[in-house]
């Protein structure tokens, strides 16, 4: 999020760009591409997480890493990768519509309630990641359950079933569970998320003003190195401290919708319960942070270069500004 220019001051930083200045067909045909890109750099990294949250047994992100080079090759790190770019696409384009309404029509009532703009922004920006996140998992939870299915069925032991692809995985399932099996999970992945959200972009938006104006104490006029740097920045601290509150959600999530359990020969979905009292014998309350660094590095070079690519969209899809309005 771009800092406004403060009313009072001389400070002149990029402007926030609001939802009615964006040419809309621009902004999501831009930000299927770039975002399409972002996952594929960044999908061996949600891979590595996701086999090590749902693995009985610790292992290191360069165990893992070797055992998939070894026996699966290069594509074992995108094993499902067609499936979830079908699913990240319009999840996205929810998403950014979301925030992008949310964040600008609460940061306007705030500001017309006599709130100052700090926490006009502060509250803007938890209640559009909040709700971005909500909107986003309705698409998004049916895409997760067959794509970590596909993740991790290289790693031998952990599904009862193999699947060719994405469809023979979404036929399969929906002939086991039906359309709930889709759903695997949601209550879960909303109480990851949507927090998750709400946290990074309060974190994100708090840091990132602090540091502007501690910066600009000095230079009024920063260039668009130190633009990026603050933004960079600002991610990978938000990002941290996101990852820290929710990653046991997230374990959790990841193991309810992949995993089952046997009773009697018939194969159940596990129930939060089960999947919690498992996870606590297998290694206590840290258990639930396996898979806690390739979390945090997916997140952090994914929120920075999200954020950066973000604030390069909304510019690049910025409706021309008729000058008889200024």
């Amino acid at each position: 999020m771009s800092l406004g220019e403060e009313s009072g001051s001389e400070i002149h930083i990029p402007g926030e760009i609001d939802w009615h200045m964006l040419d809309k067909s621009k902004f999501f045909f831009l930000g299927a591409a770039l975002f399409s890109g972002v996952s594929f750099a960044l999908y061996p990294m949600v891979v590595l997480k996701t086999r090590q949250q749902v693995s009985s047994t610790r292992f290191s992100c360069l165990n893992m890493s070797a055992a998939i080079l070894r026996y699966e090759g290069l594509r074992g790190f995108y094993r499902g990768f067609g499936t979830s770019l079908m699913g990240t696409i319009p999840a996205r384009a929810l998403y950014m519509s979301s925030l992008e309404v949310t964040k600008t029509n609460v940061a306007s009532a705030f500001s017309q309630f006599g709130f100052s703009d700090t926490t006009a922004v502060a509250v803007a920006n938890a209640t559009a990641g909040l709700t971005s996140a909500m909107a986003a998992q309705l698409v998004w939870t049916p895409i997760d359950v067959v794509t970590q299915r596909l993740m991790v069925q290289g790693s031998h032991t952990v599904l009862p079933q193999s699947y060719r692809n994405g469809f023979d995985a979404f036929r399969k399932i929906l002939c086991a569970d039906g359309a709930r099996g889709f759903y695997r999970g949601f209550g879960i992945s909303i109480l990851t998320y949507a927090p998750s959200n709400a946290v990074w972009w309060t974190s994100y938006s708090m840091l990132h003003r602090l540091i502007w104006t501690s910066y600009l104490a000095n230079s009024k006029c920063p260039d668009s190195k130190a633009i990026v740097a603050v933004q960079g920045f600002s991610a990978v601290f938000a990002s941290g401290v996101s990852v820290i509150v929710t990653m046991p959600f997230d374990t959790i999530k990841t193991r309810l919708q992949v995993l089952d359990t046997q009773d009697n020969g018939i194969r159940r979905p596990l129930t939060f319960l089960q999947t919690v009292s498992n996870l606590l014998k297998e290694g206590g309350f840290l258990a639930c942070y396996r898979g806690l660094a390739p979390r945090w590095a997916s997140m952090s070079m994914s929120a920075t270069t999200m954020i950066t690519t973000y604030e390069f969209l909304k510019r690049l899809s910025t409706k021309p500004q008729d000058p008889s309005l200024h």
